[in-house]
């Protein structure tokens, strides 16, 4: 046996003599592990809403309404490189039916309009800006159809499912699909006004659709109140719930099975603890009061302070941060959404730009059978396959922190290692003052990420304290950052 065999012998039966914790509970798939990454992303609410100042179209809109004077996907996806937006999902279809692109399903797309002379291509387009900027690309494709002539019919899901098809396989690789819960009710449906209801349950037939999906694009997430891989957070306030549990079993409003647009919302805040389901939370809201561009509200775009704590309240407790920047008429975002959106981003340079954890010394209570793979200082070196665990029987371990100095903080952010699950329930954050410890901060859950929040302090020992979890923890990063 070689020197290079034999260690390689003696580092497998270390490995098989120590091995790692066993998964707990319901685990992530791998598109939800990639989506996870995300954390922070774009919508572009833009169709013939923009131009005739509604926010739902009724279906009787003159396609020709649909006539930016200067669209340019490339300028939007530069800037959303620039501010840190990870990917954007565009309205190909709202309520209303218009479509931006040339779909064969409808005459009531962008054909008919002046857009590049009736031969444009809004999603080609988008989807083209998106890939020259490293930007991922996503789908809004609503279900309700308030133009089309046969709604309400078995004959329109055919449509639907057929609309999808073309998004699907016509514009490259998506990260996303978004499916909206407004489902049935007043319409123009081929030029008749009139009232269409739809079993919400039963309808659209989703299992068959999301097959569909899944074929098409295996490594986009899917979207909708019920799933199937991440979940509407129950409001449009872009806030998680406290905690936010990464599993959920939606139920229907009666209680029984669910679907979209017919969930008990109220539970998907929080999500359900050791329920069968991984299905994270994304936390959507507007920039702006409304979801499509008001030259009327302008001036009433939401501030860097007020994004960065909509980033505290939603990525800050485990979900996602879906946040809506409307075209305006030109085909660009406004001069004050963009400022808005730059400031968020200093915002954020200046409280993540420099983690004080990462100069310290780590040292734990408990390390998983002394071996090294699964050390405190794990926690520190900002590689996401790294982890601090310990021996299954460890019961409240610790982690503690130790500054070369005292220094100011007031943001404690943790990381948990998904692909072992959901594992701890409560933990709390103590500083070290006064030659003893003092609890500043106690919470539940981690997930893939955790910011917790306390009034500033200056010390140079801080210590993370697991007081109740269902496995042994299994964590990459216990961050500390100082906002302003």
């Amino acid at each position: 046996m070689t020197r290079r065999q034999f260690l390689a012998a003696s580092v497998l039966a270390t490995h098989m003599k120590n091995p790692a914790p066993a998964p707990y509970g319901i685990l992530p798939s791998e598109r939800q592990l990639r989506w996870h990454t995300l954390e922070y992303y774009g919508f572009l609410h833009f169709t013939t809403n923009t131009f005739t100042d509604r926010e739902w179209g009724y279906g009787d809109e003159d396609p020709a309404v649909f006539a930016p004077t200067d669209f340019d996907a490339d300028r939007i996806a530069a800037v959303a490189h620039e501010v840190g937006l990870r990917g954007l999902i565009l309205t190909a279809k709202h309520h209303d039916g218009f479509c931006l692109w040339p779909t064969k399903t409808t005459t009531h797309n962008v054909t008919l309009s002046p857009f590049r002379d009736g031969k444009g291509d809004v999603v080609r387009e988008m989807a083209d800006a998106c890939r020259r900027h490293r930007v991922k690309f996503g789908v809004y494709l609503s279900p309700w159809d308030r133009n089309h002539p046969h709604y309400g019919e078995p004959k329109y899901v055919d449509v639907y499912r057929e609309q999808l098809r073309e998004l699907l396989t016509n514009y490259g690789e998506l990260f996303e699909i978004w499916h909206d819960g407004a489902n049935g009710g007043d319409g123009y449906y081929g030029g008749v006004r009139e009232k269409r209801q739809i079993d919400r349950r039963t309808y659209y037939g989703w299992e068959e659709t999301w097959a569909m999906a899944r074929e098409l694009q295996p490594n986009a997430v899917i979207f909708s109140d019920v799933g199937p891989d991440i979940r509407w957070v129950g409001n449009e306030n872009g806030i998680a719930g406290e905690p936010c549990w990464a599993t959920y079993d939606p139920v229907g409003e009666d209680g029984g099975p669910p679907a979209p647009g017919y969930t008990r919302w109220q539970e998907a805040p929080q999500g359900h603890r050791n329920r069968g389901r991984w299905l994270p939370a994304e936390c959507d809201v507007s920039i702006r009061p409304g979801w499509f561009w008001h030259e009327s509200e302008n001036d009433r775009v939401r501030t860097p302070e007020n994004l960065l704590d909509l980033y505290f309240r939603s990525v800050g407790r485990g979900g996602s941060l879906l946040l809506n920047i409307p075209p305006d008429r030109r085909g660009h975002w406004h001069e004050n959404d963009v400022a808005a959106l730059r400031g968020f981003k200093k915002l954020r340079d200046s409280v993540f730009g420099r983690d004080l954890a990462r100069t310290a010394t780590a040292t734990a209570s408990h390390v998983r059978a002394g071996d090294r793979r699964f050390d405190p200082r794990n926690l520190l070196n900002g590689k996401p396959d790294t982890y601090w665990t310990t021996d299954d029987d460890a019961s409240n371990p610790t982690v503690t922190l130790t500054l070369k100095k005292p220094a100011p903080f007031n943001v404690v952010r943790l990381r948990e290692y998904l692909p072992l699950g959901q594992r701890v329930d409560t933990f709390a954050i103590d500083i070290r003052e006064n030659d003893g410890w003092k609890e500043v901060a106690q919470a539940e859950g981690i997930g893939s990420c955790r910011m917790v929040r306390i009034p500033t302090v200056t010390v140079d020992q801080v210590r993370l304290r697991i007081v109740k979890a269902a496995a042994c923890p299994a964590l990459t990063e216990f961050g500390l950052f100082a906002a302003p």
